[in-house]
């Protein structure tokens, strides 16, 4: 029996979206979603899922609402059982899902409605404006700011919102302001009556400010404030300068683009996120394994063999140990071997698996695992590296030089990433990212495979390139950039620390 699911998304942070809409989308088998639908919920969804675009932006309909309608029916009747209607802000709160749910009803089609957090209660929250307050605000009013199409007359009691309600919140209000404050203040309103906007709120992007009823139009006019917008009319808006917090994030509204492989970047992307910055994800590499593991798995069983094993990266640690897992093994089969790690988040990783290193160098590149290693007297002792298939031959090379045996065994493979690069394109063009973020040599070939290096260089008035340590920033130099950020320490967090600082620059 197919069951159409009114999916409430929220008002545009992910976080806020509901458990219950997460467990959906990750068994539908069709999701028809809106433009104001956060794109990253679509990570919910199974790789065969239908994903339908209808939105709808600034009077450019994708669909209209009666083939929208008709789309979900249709749907249904194919007998696709799990169908999510996923829709911005709440189904009900000015966003025509009763319509969509009323058509279900006379096509005799199974429904549920899974509300969302609506933007007139979280993107004011987020603008340090509270919607009631024990001094100011007792009762708060819902209105949208855009009417039906067709209606002769204006549903809205003026006189009652200008004078019976402590709080007041326009959705869809920007187009309409000058209409909106006017008919407020001519039907009693005091024009001094503070007045702000909070334009997509809850997001990287969101902005607002406090005027007055009487000035807010020129104000927002002046500022270039768009849709989508919310409006708020009330004693409650003087708080927001006590109250803001979500705007002090650091890097608001500064675009990034993170290159590393989809399967590493999560750490990153919620760290530069938490901060505030509007982040593309473009991975430029993907990891991938070996086709045969019979050499590794070999290498195992003779640990034994082996003075040191030494890990170049978290993907190795992490192929390592799924393949000694694989063949009934686990941490102890490393028992008199001595463990280096090239930096704190291969040691960590190593960590995980109950393995403490014997040695981390104090600078994250391979040749200061060398010097640390020729320190550790490495001469005449047997050494296996865990690593990709290609990667720099300085560590090999070297401990060789410095008398060990080494044997090299890769545990995976990486190549260029099917990233789409139009939408990192066009967020260039337009001015929308501020930094691009290495973390590998390979991140930056792969990136100039997929957007050319002439385009970057169209850009760098506005674009800031950063790079992880100083092999990175070599390759990076091939291509004719020089890094504008290079943090001392080579890791995450230096990284993200690095561009707080240049982004806290006067520029």
């Amino acid at each position: 029996m197919s069951i159409v699911y009114l999916v409430g998304s929220g008002p545009g942070d992910p976080g806020l979206f509901t458990v219950k809409g997460a467990e959906l989308l990750m068994t539908a088998d069709v999701v028809v979603y809106d433009w104001l639908a956060p794109k990253e919920l679509l990570t919910w969804c199974r790789e065969d899922a239908e994903l339908i675009y209808v939105g709808k932006k600034g009077g450019d309909h994708t669909l209209p609402q009666d083939q929208i309608n008709a789309l979900l029916v249709q749907k249904a009747r194919e007998g696709h059982e799990v169908i999510v209607r996923l829709k911005g802000g709440d189904p009900y709160m000015f966003g025509r899902g009763a319509e969509e749910v009323e058509e279900l009803v006379a096509a005799g089609i199974a429904f549920e409605v899974v509300p969302g957090v609506t933007s007139a209660i979280a993107a004011t929250a987020y603008a340090g404006i509270p919607l009631t307050h024990r001094d100011y605000a007792s009762s708060v009013s819902f209105i949208t700011g855009h009417e039906g199409e067709g209606k002769e007359e204006t549903a809205h009691r003026w006189e009652a919102l200008a004078k019976g309600t402590s709080t007041l919140v326009f959705f869809m209000g920007v187009k309409n302001l000058p209409t909106i404050t006017q008919n407020l203040m001519d039907h009693g309103m005091d024009p001094d009556m503070p007045a702000a906007l909070v334009h997509w709120g809850t997001t990287c992007r969101q902005r607002s400010f406090v005027s007055t009823l009487a000035k807010i139009t020129d104000e927002a006019k002046n500022l270039g404030y768009k849709p989508p917008s919310l409006l708020v009319v009330g004693k409650v808006c003087l708080l927001k300068p006590k109250l803001d917090w979500f705007e002090q994030r650091p890097l608001l509204g500064k675009g990034v683009v993170v290159t590393r492989a989809r399967e590493q970047a999560s750490e990153l992307l919620g760290t530069l996120q938490n901060l505030g910055a509007c982040c593309y994800e473009f991975p430029t590499i993907s990891i991938e394994p070996m086709d045969d593991y019979g050499p590794l798995e070999d290498a195992i069983l003779r640990l034994q063999d082996y003075d040191w094993l030494v890990f170049t990266s978290v993907n190795g640690v992490e192929f390592f140990f799924k393949v000694l897992h694989e063949i009934g093994l686990d941490a102890r089969a490393l028992c008199g071997l001595e463990v280096a790690a090239i930096g704190p988040a291969t040691a960590e990783r190593l960590t995980g698996y109950g393995i403490l290193p014997d040695f981390v160098p104090e600078k994250y590149v391979a040749e200061h695992v060398v010097q640390g290693l020729v320190e550790l007297e490495i001469k005449g002792k047997k050494v296996l590296i865990p690593r990709a298939e290609k990667a720099r031959e300085v560590l090999p090379e070297e401990l060789s030089k410095a008398g060990a045996q080494v044997d090299v065994l890769p545990v995976y493979r990486t190549s260029l990433a099917a990233s789409d690069p139009e939408e990192v394109r066009q967020a260039l063009a337009e001015e929308r990212i501020d930094y691009v973020t290495f973390t590998s040599s390979s991140t930056v070939d792969n990136f100039f495979k997929l957007v050319p290096a002439e385009e970057i260089k169209k850009h760098l008035g506005h674009l800031r390139l950063a790079c992880i340590g100083p092999i990175t920033a070599k390759t990076l130099q091939g291509y004719g950039f020089t890094p504008h950020i290079q943090p001392e320490e080579y890791t995450m967090p230096a990284l993200v620390q690095a561009i707080l600082e240049d982004a806290a620059q006067p520029k």
